[in-house]
């Protein structure tokens, strides 16, 4: 099984490039690895909030679950005569998840709500603008199609049991909502592969943090996933891989069994349940008044100051120093683009780690110590 659409297709960028020693897509691979964006994610939730537990999953451990999950099983079906291109399903990995809001899934709700809601801030799409767009001062990373194509598909909230690619290739810039399938089997591998990262590494994290009890686990789950308290997720790994490379090899689809598809629904089901949505982990109250002070502070501040980079410059707080800065540095972008200001605090704010949020807030609610 190839992809359905020709190989140009996907190798295409948006600024012609020579290609180097390094092949097109592994070369998206070092662009990603070398982004700010990326070099960021190491401070940003996966699940729980600034982490202080060097062992609880943070946002660039859950990029390199995805990408790895995704290359094994690309090599396991090209075992069996599938054509699937391994380094730019690992570039999806590394990049799918780039445009994420500090304090996670709580802050990309919350990003939405103050740039207007009904999808101004999908965290899918802005993974897309920020490396399409933001990246590098406004240039972008210059990143392949195939690879930009499975970053802003790769939907890991939507539960299929199996998916092929789109009919027509996705005209990436008029994509406004998660109702997009990936153009490639690479992108709905990434997919797929999203989920089985993170259902697993979440419970082992919600061990961790002593949200749940192992014996709370769901028999069921456990007999399904070969689950022991010594393997979790690499038990949860191990099983989908080989069932979604068993099922898919001789389909035009990639597709877990049912009896696994039903077993991730009900891992899914115990997850929101006992992790997601307990009572230790609503802290949605607090990272909205972060965010929302933050928001409304520099939005005051642009209402007055506008480009006028001096004036950020002077300033005695650091964060609006930071966010001068990034006003100079993507001035050029933002007026040929005539973003709203609800677009650049959104911009700004969703390139904030979790801590750089937390210290944002200090240094705008709290007076400067005295030395």
């Amino acid at each position: 099984m190839k992809n359905p659409f020709p190989e140009k297709i996907y190798l295409k960028r948006t600024y012609p490039k020579e290609e180097d020693i390094r092949g097109a897509y592994f070369r998206d691979q070092t662009a990603i690895i070398h982004s700010a964006p990326f070099r960021r994610l190491k401070h940003k939730t996966q699940v729980f909030y600034a982490p202080q537990n060097d062992h609880i999953c943070t946002r660039i451990e859950h990029v390199m679950h995805v990408a790895t999950i995704a290359k094994t099983i690309c090599k396991g079906l090209n075992l069996y005569g599938w054509d699937l291109n391994v380094e730019m399903a690992f570039a999806i990995g590394l990049g799918h998840d780039l445009g994420h809001a500090p304090f996670g899934h709580d802050g990309e709700t919350i990003l939405n709500k103050l740039m207007g809601g009904n999808g101004a801030f999908i965290h899918e799409i802005h993974s897309y603008r920020v490396v399409e767009y933001l990246a590098n001062g406004g240039r972008g990373l210059n990143l392949t199609y195939g690879v930009k194509d499975g970053i802003i598909s790769h939907n890991g909230e939507k539960y299929e049991q199996r998916l092929k690619p789109t009919q027509q290739p996705n005209d990436l810039d008029k994509i406004n909502s998660r109702r997009v399938i990936p153009s490639s089997y690479e992108g709905c591998v990434v997919r797929f592969s999203d989920k089985v990262a993170y259902l697993g590494r979440d419970l082992e994290d919600g061990l961790t943090a002593g949200f749940i009890k192992f014996d709370q686990i769901p028999k069921n789950v456990k007999q399904i996933f070969r689950i022991t308290q010594d393997k979790i997720n690499s038990a949860i790994i191990d099983t989908l891989v080989n069932d979604i490379i068993e099922h898919s090899k001789d389909s035009e689809y990639i597709q877990a069994s049912e009896e696994k598809y039903e077993g991730m629904l009900e891992l899914v089901r115990f997850n929101y349940k006992h992790i997601y949505l307990n009572d230790k982990h609503l802290a949605f109250p607090y990272a909205e008044k972060i965010l929302t002070t933050i928001f409304e502070y520099l939005g005051e501040l642009f209402d007055r100051h506008e480009w006028d980079f001096a004036v950020y410059a002077s300033h005695n707080l650091k964060l609006v120093q930071h966010f001068g800065h990034f006003l100079k540095e993507m001035q050029h972008f933002y007026q040929r683009e005539k973003s709203s200001l609800k677009r650049i605090l959104g911009d700004y704010i969703a390139g904030m780690t979790d801590h750089y949020a937390i210290e944002a807030i200090k240094q705008i609610t709290l007076p400067k110590p005295v030395v």
